[in-house]
């Protein structure tokens, strides 16, 4: 049974914290047929965002469709393309036969078959009798816009993970026939359909859709908004009210603002904290937590730490310690960072490694925030 602290998957309804005006805004973007882009870390509620906003659809019997498409294995065009074909169709169809009858309408003088063995052995729906060429490209990524035109529901393509599309073979090619098959839709007036992209890697993402500007005016990149720390700090407080424990609203809001905008964190954080303690939570009791939750991370930070060379470790180190203007001969030479040439290479070396990223203003900030605690107090031993 869920405990005032769901943690471990996303949340909608009593359990979903502020990000009221975000979900007006993305129930805006998908009701007007508009491609969503969710660009934050991983771990702050994007997916959670989006579950509310379809939730909160659902309570204004909003008619839709959602086909969700799960792209963490996917490195490949050819297997993008087969898992984005299985989901939509199982949105429009529920028996061999149909899966059969769509794939020969929809997908004629392609490679893409109903193949029955192979459903009968993976539950797959959609296969290839040859390597996939590029009119089975176009042809898929028209698929969605197709199947759903002329319905009274709007069709929902989520795609989880997306930034790993970025790896594939021919990835530019690719996203420049998605973009295609979006331009084309558009100037039918196909707004039936729209795409949700979502990817754990901020940076990965943001190469993407920012920095190349693929899907250029064809996308609404969104940055969810942070939760203010009194919404935060409420939502604590309210939770341990219910078992009937109090915490000293101080602490909880240093809590609040070590995590930033870590949701998922803050919450596990406020889990350990009850299952601690019996009354009022003490300082103590939220060392311990902090303490808790650091030994389940911490192979993973070492293990980050292991993957950096000497010199990325000293950028690294230099941005702990609120360096900014990294290529100066001072700092070049007190860190050690060889030369201010070498300094682009460290930054994009940990821009890569998703360990930081840097806003508008090129200012760094290292996007896990219980990684950020434990480089700083544990690895560099900062005493500050």
């Amino acid at each position: 049974m869920d405990g005032p602290f769901i943690y471990y998957k996303h949340v909608t309804g009593k359990h979903f914290i502020g990000r009221t005006k975000d979900v007006t805004i993305i129930n805006n973007f998908l009701t007007q047929g508009e491609n969503v882009v969710l660009l934050a870390p991983a771990k702050t509620g994007k997916m959670s965002l989006l579950q509310q906003t379809l939730y909160q659809m659902k309570m204004l019997h909003r008619d839709f469709m959602l086909a969700e498409v799960q792209l963490l294995d996917v490195r490949s065009v050819q297997e993008f393309l087969l898992r984005l074909g299985d989901a939509v169709i199982r949105g429009y169809a529920s028996t061999p036969s149909e899966y059969d009858r769509i794939i020969r309408e929809y997908l004629p003088g392609t490679h893409f078959i109903f193949d029955q063995k192979v459903y009968a052995d993976t539950d797959r729906i959609v296969s290839l009798n040859w390597d996939v060429q590029q009119e089975d490209i176009d042809a898929m990524l028209r698929l969605p816009y197709r199947l759903s035109a002329g319905k009274e529901s709007q069709l929902y393509v989520v795609l989880k993970e997306f930034q790993n599309m970025g790896m594939a073979d021919g990835a530019d090619a690719f996203f420049k026939s998605f973009e295609n098959a979006i331009r084309e839709a558009r100037a039918e007036g196909n707004r039936q359909c729209c795409f949700v992209f979502l990817g754990s890697q901020l940076n990965a993402m943001k190469e993407i859709f920012t920095r190349r500007r693929f899907f250029y005016r064809l996308v609404e990149v969104f940055t969810p908004s942070v939760i203010d720390e009194k919404v935060l700090k409420d939502f604590i407080s309210k939770g341990f009210m219910v078992s009937g424990k109090v915490v000293d609203p101080e602490l909880m809001l240093g809590a609040c603002r070590m995590f930033k905008e870590n949701v998922h964190y803050l919450i596990h954080f406020a889990a350990i904290c009850d299952h601690l303690s019996r009354g009022y939570i003490m300082e103590s009791v939220m060392m311990d937590a902090l303490e808790m939750l650091l030994s389940i991370h911490e192979l993973h930070f070492i293990a980050t730490m292991a993957d950096l060379t000497t010199f990325q470790i000293s950028l690294l180190k230099a941005i702990t310690e609120g360096c900014t203007k990294f290529s100066s001969s001072d700092v070049v030479r007190r860190y050690n960072l060889n030369s201010s040439a070498n300094v682009k290479r460290l930054k994009d070396a940990l821009i890569k490694k998703e360990i930081v990223t840097f806003d508008d203003e090129d200012i760094p900030h290292i996007i896990d925030p219980l990684f950020e605690y434990w480089v700083k107090k544990r690895y560099f031993r900062t005493t500050a």
